[in-house]
């Protein structure tokens, strides 16, 4: 079997800096043709100079002759100034304004702290500029259980945020939930879109601890129940408009994972395209995924779809146990595993 599809793009990434950058930007610039780059480095990524120099840096590490298209974000704060979201959307570079609550995640203690306070001028900004906030989307009290967070951050905090700016554009990112896919799903077409990982669609929280305790699947939000699971591969195969790619591939060296304190991120660009097709053909759904890699993203962001072409064919391929670098190893996800999709490209 063989399916040809346009070329997707990765609505949520994670491209670090430095060595790291060099050695996985050729896997994402392989498989997509455009990437919203997550601007949680050290330092963040927080106004739109900062971010244009990223861009130059990321796109000197492509390979010679790629046409991978990284689109820019700032990381919000609660000093950001609305001058700098005018700043951004002139700059032709910056598509979005990613929302974190402080401490939720790897390298996000500069985030929001005072949303409907400090942050409210940026916000009525982000919708005169028709800039979405991408919302990492869990409240942060050490008080509530990690498994709830997602729930609770909707209730209190996303719902009265929509009410509030009807208008606002906003992604929920990486969704976990059924209660995220059912708010969604409530929400206006067009004005609440959500990008879903592999992770999400392929693994429960029991993959945290068979065998024992599996840091390489290990991520933020963390893994949920599989009803969850089950709910999120429903919506995402169901034809909807309103979920779109976006792998999170956080990548991290070996021993940083593997540690008495590891970090949270699951690398999966060199994979991320086969695991989807999977989902999608156990669901007996591949008539729907090109909607949910190539057109559903494009069209929420108001960018035009791309023309390249690649093609899935069921030809099983096994998964490298590592990829080796000369600072370490990058683990990826799914490694060793055989994957009956892989992608060819036009």
């Amino acid at each position: 079997m063989e399916l040809t599809i346009t070329q997707p793009d990765d609505w949520h990434l994670h491209l670090r800096d430095g060595d790291l950058l060099q050695a996985v930007v050729p896997h994402s610039a392989s498989n997509f043709r455009r990437a919203i780059v997550m601007p949680n480095l050290k330092p963040p990524v927080t106004t739109t100079s900062v971010a244009i120099t990223n861009r130059e840096s990321i796109m000197k590490a492509l390979p010679h002759g790629s046409s991978f298209d990284p689109l820019m974000t700032l990381y919000l704060t609660d000093k950001t100034h609305p001058d700098e979201i005018k700043l951004a959307r002139e700059s032709g570079v910056v598509y979005a304004v990613k929302l974190y609550p402080a401490g939720a995640t790897t390298n996000s203690q500069d985030g929001v702290t005072d949303l409907f306070g400090k942050c409210l001028p940026v916000l009525e900004e982000m919708v005169k500029q028709n800039m979405p906030p991408l919302v990492h989307g869990e409240v942060t009290d050490p008080k509530i259980d990690v498994f709830d967070r997602e729930r609770i951050f909707i209730e209190t905090v996303l719902q009265p945020l929509i009410q509030h700016l009807p208008q606002l554009k906003v992604v929920m990112e990486h969704i976990t939930t059924m209660d995220a896919v059912n708010f969604v799903q409530s929400c206006q077409e067009g004005f609440v879109g959500a990008t879903v990982t592999p992770q999400h669609v392929l693994l429960n929280r029991n993959a945290l601890f068979q065998g024992g305790l599996q840091p390489h699947n290990y991520c933020l939000p963390v893994l949920k129940r599989e009803i969850h699971r089950e709910a999120i591969v429903k919506a995402v195969t169901s034809g909807s408009k309103k979920f779109f790619l976006g792998t999170d591939s956080a990548p991290h060296e070996r021993r940083r994972k593997e540690s008495s304190c590891g970090c949270a991120g699951i690398y999966s660009a060199p994979v991320a395209l086969s695991l989807y097709a999977k989902v999608f053909d156990e669901a007996g759904s591949l008539d729907k995924l090109e909607a949910f890699t190539s057109f559903n993203g494009p069209d929420f962001y108001g960018l035009p779809r791309n023309s390249s072409k690649i093609t899935l064919k069921k030809a099983p391929w096994k998964v490298p146990e590592a990829f080796s670098f000369s600072f370490g190893d990058i683990i990826p996800m799914f490694a060793g595993e055989t994957l009956q999709w892989k992608p060819f490209f036009e």
